[in-house]
């Protein structure tokens, strides 16, 4: 769908230079979503493989796969070719998919219209729940208990309840010290 260079705005990468790989295409349907625009594939021409390789520069040393749903593709190539030009390779996903591709850091953010399948929750290297009202406290700890011990594990306001949510998760944050407070930064500095 796009590609583009920033700073990951989310996460446990919150800062870093990245290059960032959205593909198009997602059956998900969370009606928060800030990129509705990928859902429809058919409106994001397909880019041959050696161009999406092609992409990022050697400057770039993050390469972030996200969506849409990626997973609603094979990404072996895709990572594999990523890789085999030096670059990490990170993935966001909501895990509704299998998994295919090689990833060097994989953020599961579960979504409640289509829940992930059971193998994410051992590759999650991190966690991240959108609270959008109070019963996604209760949605982001069941699926914490899934997760490896060292998953790291984030609880982030839907962009638009942002004022009114985040005391709320500052209380949660009190009571469940393991988990951190997550913003999308990228929209408090501008950048996509």
């Amino acid at each position: 769908m796009e590609a583009f260079r920033t700073v990951q705005g989310e996460g446990a990468h919150t800062g870093r230079p990245s290059f960032f790989m959205r593909i198009g295409g997602c059956d998900v349907g969370c009606h928060w979503c800030d990129v509705k625009e990928s859902w429809d594939a058919h409106r994001h021409p397909v880019t041959p493989l050696d161009e999406l390789l092609a992409l990022p520069s050697s400057n770039d040393s993050i390469v972030v796969v996200t969506g849409g749903e990626p997973l609603m593709w094979d990404m072996g190539p895709l990572t594999e070719g990523l890789r085999a030009r030096g670059f990490r390779v990170h993935l966001e996903t909501s895990g509704a998919y299998p998994v295919t591709g090689t990833w060097d850091w994989v953020c599961l953010s579960p979504k409640k219209t289509k829940a992930p399948l059971a193998e994410w929750y051992e590759l999650a290297d991190e966690l991240k729940v959108i609270i959008f009202n109070e019963d996604d406290f209760k949605w982001a700890s069941a699926h914490a208990a899934r997760c490896r011990a060292r998953t790291e594990l984030f609880v982030q306001p839907e962009w638009s309840r942002r004022d009114q949510n985040i005391p709320k998760i500052i209380d949660f944050l009190e009571q469940n010290p393991k988990w951190r407070l997550g913003l999308q930064t990228h929209k408090y500095i501008g950048m996509p």
